[in-house]
């Protein structure tokens, strides 16, 4: 289907459906102050016409005032902005909602990349066996975790999903009373959420979404492309953070974790009672209907109440339902099997734990704990640990925790609130795969690992409180940095030449669980070396990890944006190559993310599908998408380059002052959005290492700067221009679909950039030179992509995208306009040493409430 249609689809399914609903949404009255709707139009146009002029904020705001509302009070001025605000953010809203609704109609579910066009090809190609065999082995993982980069609560989750299934079916008086709805329910959260409020938002998603999605694709492939009703690989799992994730979050304490797991567990068994109700209406037959009603009775008792008496396990369930199954088809005609198996493949993915709870902790946390229990053992007389055990060599230490066996820790003994709870921790992981099954918690991921000693204080410690016999646990190191990331494969070998590790890997399937990357890759070294760098250390980890026989398995920690290594994931994904293994996908997704790529049943089931495609794509061209020797050297050296830009510029002196003084960044905490604290130190001093990514990347995106997303890369590109050696990077853009990939996203995170909004910092004497700088690059890169690519404009490859893109940007330019007014007017009274501390509340709320509808419009990042 050729780019053009689709743009067409998308402008009348979702720009002309925008601009009607709009300007029903904009007559509604939602407040005291008068003709807040018909205001809003005008200043939107004040916006855009001061800004082509070359105006400031604080200039288009009051030329807006004196223009049009010159008798308005100050205070009745700012009343109208905070109104503007909450407009704003209902926009949003509801352009989310028609987009929604169209997807099915923009995006083609039957094209390139979904499961009946693989299935297609590979029948037209006479692979349909090579396809069977791929989804044999084939995994994909979404792992949901909690990071805050959506600010929705979830009261505003559920008008969306009800305003999208009303503007599919035109109902204008459904969408009249969603409209009002809306205008009445608030935004803003009063409270931080409780790790326990995350879990139970991010399980709305598995029962209302992944639960249908995941079934549909599974009985698709079942029966499409096996065509035989039998249990296969599952192809796609979930994992899920929220409750087990304790990297920065005092929040998260044992009793969360066990917590959320009954929640998840209970999730899934109504789930199925639901299903066995309607199973229940239609096998009405001799001999199978009481045994449904059995099933659904046990089923509803077992959702209400986890400890009933009348329990059942997955196993035996499955048991019953097959054995229901033959009996239809034996005496029944095969009547309504097919519900029978949609039901019976929903258990084989979902079990009693739903989604796989992950633990995550970092190292120096458990380095720290260790140490307090190795020094407990030895004050009672351990059998394991010599005194002198600090004293002993890296290699001395894992030797002995390799042996560790019989050492019986006292969690009472530790008055250490984190040593107890790390403890405790490992005791809940064991007490959760009773309950839910292995799958319902059976990873521990390291974060910050940087050593093979991480690895092992942790196997121990699994070892001495829970898991004596054996250990149903797979430890996961995640490299994060860009040095962890080149010290990776040396970890590796250390762990893989350990018999007794490599024993309990045997016991795992040969498979070792790395996580590579996440946030902190970009905050770190920048665009092009985060990934690059990632690149690299797939490569020469599958390579370690083949040599000694042993599957890798990557878990990418890939955030959102681009600046945060999100993107269009699936692209990375078929563009691997032959020397990266592609045995299973796994990445995180975490707030719009989420919403934006797997929120709808329609968005849910076309990514999903084109995640199990990418990887068979990739083993189809396998050899195509191998770099050459030469594009490999040319891909360093920008990434070198970029790098050292990156560098120099982090080092700047202005760098974390302008952060906290010309952005938002201090305005995070304050959004209530999620339960981490937005910074890792206790200091209250700004140092960079304690930046968290997410408020670090998301104030680069509120200034409309998008920094982690492009800083470096037309510098990089630059030097080969200036050396007259250009012909190499279009060689290796022609060649490497991974760099394609790559700069297509960069050239994403320069669309949503806006320097207009901020040229008049580039005048100020403290930080014009630093904006200077970062205007420099944006402009550099923005020009040498589109030479690279031979567009006439960013992203012309993506029309539809990019339309998308655009509207949104233009809903939120009146508000990100008030934030800088905001902004602006905090620096002035800063400045002028006047305490004014009312003025300065009101403005620091202006700030803080703009946040909002600027990160919710950002959802196409994903």
């Amino acid at each position: 289907m050729s780019v053009e249609p689709k743009l067409s689809r998308f402008k009348q399914q979702v720009l002309s459906k925008y601009q009607i609903y709009n300007s029903i949404f904009m007559t509604l009255p939602f407040d005291t102050i008068t003709k807040t709707g018909v205001l809003l139009p005008l200043f939107h146009e004040t916006c855009k016409k001061g800004f082509a002029n070359g105006d400031d904020p604080t200039k288009i705001v009051d030329t807006f005032f004196e223009k049009y509302q010159g008798r308005r009070s100050k205070e009745s001025q700012i009343n109208l902005l905070f109104r503007f605000i909450q407009y704003i953010e209902r926009q949003v809203v509801l352009f989310d909602a028609v987009e929604d609704a169209a997807f099915p109609i923009v995006n083609n579910m039957e094209g390139i990349g979904t499961l009946r066009n693989l299935k297609e090809s590979a029948s037209s190609n006479n692979k349909l066996e090579e396809l069977k065999k791929y989804l044999e082995e084939f995994k994909v993982r979404i792992v949901l975790t909690a990071h805050p980069t959506q600010f929705y609560p979830g009261t505003v989750l559920g008008i969306i999903t009800d305003l999208t299934a009303a503007i599919k079916s035109n109902n204008l008086s459904e969408i009249n009373n969603l409209f009002a709805q809306l205008g009445k329910t608030p935004f803003f959260k009063h409270e931080k959420p409780t790790p326990y409020d995350e879990a139970k938002s991010l399980i709305w998603y598995l029962e209302n979404v992944f639960y249908h999605s995941f079934g549909e694709i599974y009985n698709y492939i079942q029966q499409n492309i096996y065509d035989d009703g039998k249990k296969h690989n599952e192809i796609i799992n979930i994992g899920f953070w929220p409750g087990g994730d304790r990297d920065g979050n005092p929040f998260v304490k044992p009793d969360t974790t066990l917590k959320v797991a009954r929640k998840l567990k209970q999730a899934a068994l109504k789930k199925y009672y639901a299903d066995l109700k309607n199973l229940r209406r239609k096998l009405t037959f001799r001999g199978v209907e009481e045994r449904i009603i059995r099933l659904e009775t046990i089923m509803y008792n077992y959702s209400i109440n986890i400890n009933t008496p009348e329990k059942i396990t997955a196993k035996e369930l499955l048991k019953e339902l097959l054995s229901i199954r033959n009996l239809i088809e034996e005496k029944h005609q095969s009547l309504y099997v097919n519900e029978i198996n949609n039901l019976i493949n929903r258990i084989h993915l979902f079990g009693f734990h739903f989604a796989t709870l992950d633990i995550r902790q970092d190292s120096r946390i458990h380095h720290s704990v260790f140490t307090n229990v190795v020094d407990h053992l030895i004050a009672t007389g351990s059998k394991s640990f010599p005194k002198n055990y600090h004293d002993l060599t890296e290699a001395q230490q894992i030797e002995i925790l390799s042996k560790v066996s019989d050492e019986k820790i006292d969690f009472d003994a530790f008055e250490d609130e984190m040593v107890y709870n790390t403890l405790k921790t490992i005791e809940v992981i064991k007490d959760i795969q009773k309950t839910n099954g292995e799958r319902g918690a059976n990873r521990y991921i390291i974060s910050n690992n940087q050593t093979a000693l991480n690895v092992m204080q942790l196997f121990a410690m699994l070892k001495m409180v829970a898991f004596k016999d054996e250990l149903t646990v797979d430890v996961v190191p995640l490299f994060e940095t860009i040095d962890d990331l080149e010290n990776a494969p040396k970890v590796m070998e250390q762990l893989y030449t350990n018999p007794v590790y490599m024993e309990h890997l045997k016991s795992r399937g040969n498979r070792q669980t790395i996580m590579l990357g996440f946030s902190d890759g970009t905050k770190d070294g920048g665009y092009l070396m985060a990934n690059w760098g990632i690149y690299k250390a797939k490569e020469l980890l599958t390579a370690m990890s083949r040599k000694y026989d042993i599957t890798a398995i990557f878990f990418d920690g890939r955030g959102g944006p681009p600046a945060r290594g999100g993107g269009k994931t699936h692209q990375f994904y078929s563009s691997l190559g032959p020397t990266i293994e592609d045995k299973e996908v796994q990445l995180t997704i975490q707030g719009q993310t989420i919403s934006s790529n797997f929120g709808t049943l329609d968005s849910s089931q076309y990514n999903l599908e084109q995640l199990i495609s990418s990887g068979m794509f990739n083993r189809l061209g396998k050899e195509n998408h191998k770099m050459s020797d030469e594009d490999k050297i040319v891909m360093a050296d920008l990434a070198e380059t970029s790098y050292a830009a990156y560098k120099e510029f982090k080092g700047h002196e202005m760098f974390i002052p302008y952060l906290e003084r010309m952005s938002t960044l201090k305005y995070y905490a304050k959004t209530n959005i999620g339960s981490r604290p937005s910074k890792r130190g206790t200091s209250d001093k700004l140092v960079f290492s304690d930046l968290r990514a997410i408020p670090f990347v998301g104030s680069w995106s509120q200034l409309k700067q998008n920094v982690p997303g492009f800083f470096g890369v037309g510098t990089a590109l630059k030097k080969y221009e200036d050396k007259g050696e250009f012909y190499k990077v279009e060689q290796l853009y022609k060649n490497s679909k991974f760099f394609k990939t790559l700069l297509e996203n960069s050239m994403m995170s320069l669309t949503k950039s806006f320097f207009d909004l901020t040229k008049y910092m580039s005048k100020d004497e403290e930080f014009g030179a630093f904006w200077n700088i970062i205007y420099t690059e944006y402009t550099t890169t923005k020009a040498l992509l589109l030479k690279l690519t031979g567009y006439k404009e960013l992203m012309e490859n993506e029309p539809s995208g990019k339309a998308s893109i655009e509207v949104r940007e233009s809903i939120v330019l009146p508000l990100l306009t008030i934030q800088q007014y905001a902004l602006k007017k905090i620096q002035e009274l800063n400045r002028s040493g006047v305490q004014d501390e009312e003025q300065l509340k009101i403005y620091e709320k202006i700030v803080t409430r703009s946040l909002f509808g600027n990160i919710n419009a950002s959802r196409n990042s994903a």
